[in-house]
């Protein structure tokens, strides 16, 4: 199978060891590359019960067969562990430069165990790894670690590290890409913090991706970005306004949640939107790898500069606080990469403080609107003092500490994003089943019930949705095992991506076939959360959405009704009462062994 080198290096940090090892042709053509090979690894390797902050938990870090060829988006690449914050299996998504980088060494993964003895950081320099040590830059934030291991590893290296908040286990942490790339969500930097590794350092190699048809590659590849510079999202609205150009969408619709969710529009959006960042902040737009939708957005304030802030982070840090002062909600964004801390889950938790302080439950001290107060926060996070220490621990803990953890706007223990399910009844499924808890990335049906892409459903309906969202949540499988950018189908499809595949690899893939395979790895996700104890039970929402509709707006008068939702999905997943995938879809996906 081309387009993969078919090697993984295992890293032992235990006994400081390195070794190269063989990806089987059977394990590739199941499981494509990415999030699928990570899934497969972490399932079969880390017995159940194993601490996420433990030595047993691995890291691991893979790229896929569509990764450094020409086709358009190709430059992301996965990571997948166990969560310390949620305790399910954990994919996250970065992009940049990085992955490809890792990839021109000739690697398709790098598994990563064990705890070092002394702070230190993995070099991977063509088919050579090593492990160096990290003492002189422990303690730094991502920017400071950055620019020390560019001046050790030269310019042309792509540094991949955590700042104060890995280091400290905070759970909320994040490992940062090219400072401002993050692999966010879940608490990710900790898992690497637990194990004294800082960064992962990579310059690019010498070993090609080999394309069974290049001919018909480059065919395919032009077809496919020219719908996609046509299409008006990607072609238009990201170019010109990154992600945070849904601001005002979402807030029109009545779903961008304001102050912890209590409230699903503002007339001071248009403070913090897409339009208002390129008018006032945007210095230059920039991409990732071979990326020609351009959606990054490097930006000024009056003090500070950096990436963003992205739709989701311009919200968490802003409306969901209650602040709609745009350079407090960048400089909020740049101190969250600098210390390493996931934007959603801070900013939701911090919110989360502000509602207990709002309704007497704890003298927090910080108020919904308190701008200037957020950065102080971020920073007493990172370092876990004071009530940075509780709200370290994410807005579940943080709230159940008070005996209200129905405060807490999360699903599984990770906090939510920024579309209010009162406004989508389909995200809110979306949310309760996915698999590595609260996300709008394994499955955004906001894209058709608000956006009208492919096409527009009725937003408040419930028939037919738990349809749509397991192709959905099929393809997203597909999508980060390849490893391409989901924002690229806004105008290309899953035939464009078997197309590619077919050229890339040699083998022969259809749109059914790849649905297939996602089916596979979603179900063996729902397999590894199945044997750490989760249930129907955790495939829930906050209470919130469920008894307390919006009392104005456009989506006011609305709640989910998640119950029926969720018996339409299991059934359509092939799975019992109970959300226990059947011996018949256990069959079908070749996992009864696993199962």
């Amino acid at each position: 199978m081309n387009g993969l080198h078919h090697a993984l290096m295992r890293v032992n940090l235990n006994e400081n060891t390195v070794t190269r090892e063989e990806i089987s042709e059977e394990l590739a053509e199941q499981y494509l590359g990415g999030t699928g090979l990570g899934v497969a690894l972490l399932c079969t390797e880390i017995p159940s019960g194993v601490d996420p902050l433990g030595p047993e938990n691995e890291v691991i870090i893979a790229t896929g067969p569509l990764n450094g060829t020409r086709v358009p988006t190709s430059g992301r690449f996965s990571l997948v562990t166990k969560s310390p914050l949620t305790g399910t299996i954990f994919d996250s998504n970065s992009g940049g430069f990085w992955g490809v980088w890792f990839k021109t060494c000739g690697f398709d993964a790098l598994v990563i165990n064990g705890k070092s003895s002394s702070p230190c950081y993995i070099a991977i320099e063509d088919q050579s790894v090593t492990i160096k040590d990290a003492s002189e830059c422990w303690g730094m934030d991502v920017d400071a670690t950055t620019d020390f291991l560019i001046s050790q590893e030269g310019k042309n290296a792509k540094v991949l590290c955590i700042g104060p908040a890995g280091e400290n286990l905070v759970k909320i942490a994040s490992i940062m890409n090219d400072r401002h790339r993050a692999f966010g969500r879940g608490g990710v930097g900790a898992v690497i913090g637990s194990k004294n590794l800082k960064a992962l350092v990579v310059k690019p190699g010498k070993q090609k991706v080999i394309i069974s048809d290049p001919e018909s590659l480059k065919a395919f590849v032009k077809t496919a970005v020219d719908k996609i510079i046509q299409a008006p999202i990607t072609g238009r609205s990201m170019p010109n306004f990154g992600t945070a150009g849904l601001v005002n969408v979402i807030n029109t619709f009545g779903l961008f949640p304001i102050n912890n969710h209590q409230a699903g529009a503002s007339d001071l959006a248009n403070q913090i939107s897409g339009e208002a960042i390129r008018k006032q902040l945007l210095v230059e737009s920039e991409a990732c790898f071979n990326c020609p939708i351009g959606c990054g957005r490097l930006t000024k304030t009056e003090t500070m500069n950096g990436k963003g802030p992205e739709y989701e982070s311009v919200w968490a840090l802003g409306a969901e606080c209650g602040v709609f002062d745009l350079q407090q909600v960048a400089n909020a964004n740049y101190e969250c990469n600098r210390l390493g801390i996931d934007t959603i889950s801070a900013g939701v938790t911090i919110a989360c403080a502000m509602e207990l302080n709002q309704r007497g439950i704890a003298d927090t001290g910080v108020n919904f609107g308190d701008g200037d107060k957020i950065i102080p926060l971020l920073r007493q996070i990172a370092s876990r003092e004071a009530l940075g220490n509780e709200l370290a621990e994410g807005s579940f803990r943080f709230a159940s500490n008070y005996n209200s953890p129905q405060y807490a706007m999360c699903v599984k223990k990770q906090e939510l994003p920024a579309y209010d399910p009162r406004g989508a009844q389909g995200q809110g499924l979306a949310y309760a089943t996915s698999n590595r808890g609260g996300c709008h990335l394994r499955g955004f049906l906001v894209g058709m019930e608000i956006l009208g892409v492919p096409k527009k459903i009725d937003r408040f309906g419930v028939a037919g949705k738990a349809d749509i969202l397991v192709r959905l949540q099929n393809g997203t499988r597909v999508t980060d095992s390849l490893v391409t950018c989901k924002f690229a189908e806004y105008s290309i499809g899953s035939d464009h991506l078997s197309r590619f595949l077919t050229a890339v690899t040699g083998k022969s893939y259809s749109a059914a076939d790849l649905d297939v395979i996602g089916e596979r790895i979603w179900n063996l996700e729902r397999l590894f959360n199945l044997r750490e104890g989760f249930s129907r039970t955790d495939d829930t929402l906050p209470e919130r959405f469920m008894t307390e509709p919006f009392e104005d707006g456009p989506s006011k008068g609305v709640v989910v009704h998640l119950q029926d939702l969720l018996d339409q999905y299991y059934e359509v997943r092939g799975w019992d009462e109970m959300g226990v995938p059947t011996d018949q879809t256990l069959e079908k996906l070749s996992l009864r062994r696993l199962a």
